[in-house]
């Protein structure tokens, strides 16, 4: 568990690195260079990827932030065993960095485990389940687990002024479809 919440916050401070790297640059890469180097292809394609490794099908949320997005990506992490494996869905904007929205989707039995110290508010779905409201890392996180999935929504606390944590539960309950 340890190793995947290492993970976890990896993924974070690479994209952080990354972010600086590219603004410190006077000419950076566009997004739709850059992120097909590091794995990242469409959404359909990774989903795709991600359903026929686990023979399971995955459902993403219909909405969205309430803030803009110029790109939209999707990766399957297919690493050593199932343990460490995830889909990620980024969406990102060139046009106001801080507008950074993530979705990353696991089994439920390689879940990342919520600690207590990060817990900002727990929220009731509209299914009955609950949602773990986090902070992790410069991100808020809503975490929550349907159809054998752990699924972590995750907005970079610079929007939370446009944002909210009832936001992204009104986003965490438009799976159900």
């Amino acid at each position: 568990m340890t190793r995947t919440i290492s993970l976890f916050l990896l993924s974070f401070c690479l994209l952080f690195l990354f972010t600086v790297f590219v603004t410190a640059n006077n000419k950076p890469s566009p997004y739709e260079v850059i992120y097909p180097e590091i794995g990242y292809k469409t959404v359909e394609e990774a989903s795709k990827d991600f359903e026929q490794h686990f023979k399971q099908r995955l459902k993403l949320p219909l909405r969205v932030p309430p803030i803009s997005f110029t790109h939209h990506f999707g990766r399957f992490n297919d690493l050593d065993g199932d343990t460490n494996d995830s889909f990620e869905l980024e969406y990102i904007s060139d046009l106001s960095s801080e507008n950074h929205y993530k979705i990353d989707v696991r089994p439920i039995k390689y879940g990342i485990p919520k600690r207590e110290k990060y817990v900002l508010k727990t929220f009731e779905l509209n299914n009955g389940s609950e949602a773990t409201y986090m902070t992790i890392s410069g991100f808020n996180v809503l975490v929550f687990e349907r159809e054998n999935w752990q699924y972590m929504l995750s907005i970079n606390k610079q929007v939370l002024d446009k944002v909210t944590p009832e936001n992204l539960v009104e986003i965490a309950n438009s799976i159900d479809y």
